[in-house]
């Protein structure tokens, strides 16, 4: 459910005096950009004029879609601080050109779904043409923490939910890492669940965007339990992400939850979870929408998935036939498994990729409108990718499943990476009422793409290899991918400023109440 927009003023056209001095050190230039920034945030001027004095940056002649307002056509775009300040079908000046002619201008993709948090993970990720990730499946255990750790900028925009399976962890006392491998997968006393429960509401009071809980990776969790998140989120008008279990039984038992609850609900990687159910699990979800369930739920472009090999999705593997461990590929070294492997791996820990899905079936999941568009990507600890989808989720499907095999219209597509994720977290988080959107006065989050070139390069033996034919990426109104590259500085009022610190990209949170 969308909220109403945030209205804005005519655009004032003075600010802070920006010297041309060439002795001004970049923090002095970026600061004061800063200030011309926040007068943005109370402007907007009309969006087929210009004022006399020219824009900061502007993106020519570029076919421009916003999935908000259906725009799809040749237009100007001038931006001025971290706004949009116009979007016109008359040329416009700026102190700084991009030429779109022949490209894709629309808002920068918004990944609900990353694993991957750290300066070269966000590289991929903008090179990817994404403009704002969020860790909403596994979350932090502790919010603040992590916005203190990750910010306060990097390359891109970047948020966090309070994590369900984290509290777990700590109030049962599992070690494990990101995932629980031992107490934090059992059963909790209700004295327990009360603990766990109190440390979800804390990290939502810290301002987490939502509420990650994972049923599938906490089998312990009671129905009891859950509806106990369910309420906490319920209660601070919070998002509930799960990964849910395969069997259809978790996904009715999550609808009901959301139902009576009035929590709303996303679904993880409906194409890997659900399988060979994937048509019933969409109806599913359908027939909830129908009788007033606030759930939604999203995909990825890939048939295999990917997660940790010492998690309890792979319990009981002893029982497992030969035949299952080959399709498993450890994402190390691209190996594929067997009995003997799959026991040294999951005693040592680590991603194993699984391929159990089907094209066919994947398909489904694509060409049906409902699922948004999200990565699921992971890292190594050397922050590099360990599956494609965290370098090419979202060019592989503007290249492939767009424009070669004709799965999504490219408009049905964008809005699915834009404005659909933007939606499903502004009731909570007012910052994303102004992004996804290409509009006047929205961020000038931005993604420009070659609709002929654009293509995933990163493959399961080489998940570590950029998109191509994303050409440029704004955050906040500055260039971090110029000429499919990504940009280690900006051009500002005439001078090249060192965009590597402070970073562009900034933390999105929920209201914080502590």
């Amino acid at each position: 459910m969308s909220s109403p927009f945030g209205s804005h003023k005519p655009a004032a056209e003075t600010g802070p005096p920006v010297s041309s001095n060439p002795n001004m050190t970049s923090a002095t230039i970026l600061r004061r950009v800063a200030a011309i920034g926040t007068l943005c945030l109370l402007a907007a001027p009309v969006a087929s004029t210009q004022s006399t004095s020219p824009f900061d940056l502007v993106i020519a002649g570029g076919r421009v879609i916003d999935p908000e307002s259906g725009l799809d056509g040749v237009r100007h775009v001038g931006i001025r601080g971290d706004r949009i300040a116009a979007v016109s079908a008359d040329p416009l000046t700026g102190r700084d050109t991009v030429d779109a002619g022949g490209l894709v201008v629309s808002p920068g993709f918004i990944d609900l779904h990353r694993h991957a948090h750290g300066d070269l993970s966000y590289r991929y990720a903008a090179r990817d043409g994404v403009t704002s990730v969020f860790e909403l499946e596994i979350g932090a255990q502790d919010v603040d923490a992590w916005y203190r750790a990750t910010g306060p900028a990097r390359l891109v925009n970047f948020g966090v939910a309070a994590s369900h399976i984290g509290a777990r962890m700590q109030v049962l006392g599992d070690r494990g890492f990101l995932l629980p491998t031992g107490a934090g997968r059992g059963p909790a006393t209700p004295a327990q669940v009360a603990e766990i429960v109190a440390l979800v509401e804390a990290g939502l009071a810290a301002g987490g965007v939502a509420v990650g809980t994972g049923p599938a990776y906490t089998p312990g969790a009671t129905a009891d339990e859950l509806a106990a998140i369910f309420r906490a989120a319920s209660a601070h008008g919070a998002l509930v992400f799960a990964h849910l279990g395969g069997a259809t039984g978790g996904l009715h038992a999550a609808l009901a939850l959301a139902a009576s609850s009035k929590a709303p609900l996303h679904i993880a990687h409906i194409n890997s979870t659900a399988g060979s159910e994937i048509r019933a699990w969409l109806d599913a979800v359908e027939a909830a929408r129908a009788t007033g369930v606030d759930v939604t739920t999203e995909a990825y472009p890939y048939t295999a998935g990917a997660t940790l090999i010492q998690s309890a999705l792979y319990d009981g593997w002893e029982q497992w036939p030969d035949a299952r461990f080959a399709t498993l590929q450890w994402a190390a070294t691209g190996e594929r498994l067997t009995r003997q492997t799959f026991a040294t791996y999951r005693a040592q820990g680590g991603s194993v990729i699984s391929h159990a899905n089907t094209e066919e079936l994947l398909r489904v999941s694509l060409h049906d409108p409902r699922p948004m568009i999200a990565s699921d990507g992971g890292r190594d600890l050397d922050d590099r990718p360990t599956h494609p989808r965290a370098s090419g989720t979202f060019a592989r499907i503007l290249g492939h499943y767009v424009r070669d095999e004709r799965v999504l219209a490219l408009p049905d597509a964008l809005r699915r990476m834009t404005i659909e994720p933007a939606r499903r977290l502004e009731a909570r988080v007012p910052d994303m009422r102004d992004r996804g959107r290409l509009r006047v006065g929205a961020y000038a989050d931005i993604t420009v793409f070659d609709p002929a070139t654009v293509i995933d390069r990163s493959t399961y033996t080489n998940a570590a290899a950029y998109s191509d034919g994303i050409r440029y990426v704004l955050v906040n109104g500055l260039p971090v991918v110029r000429d499919g590259e990504v940009e280690e500085k900006a051009t500002l009022f005439g001078q090249r400023v060192p965009i590597g610190s402070p970073r562009p990209g900034r933390p999105i949170r929920g209201p914080r109440l502590n």
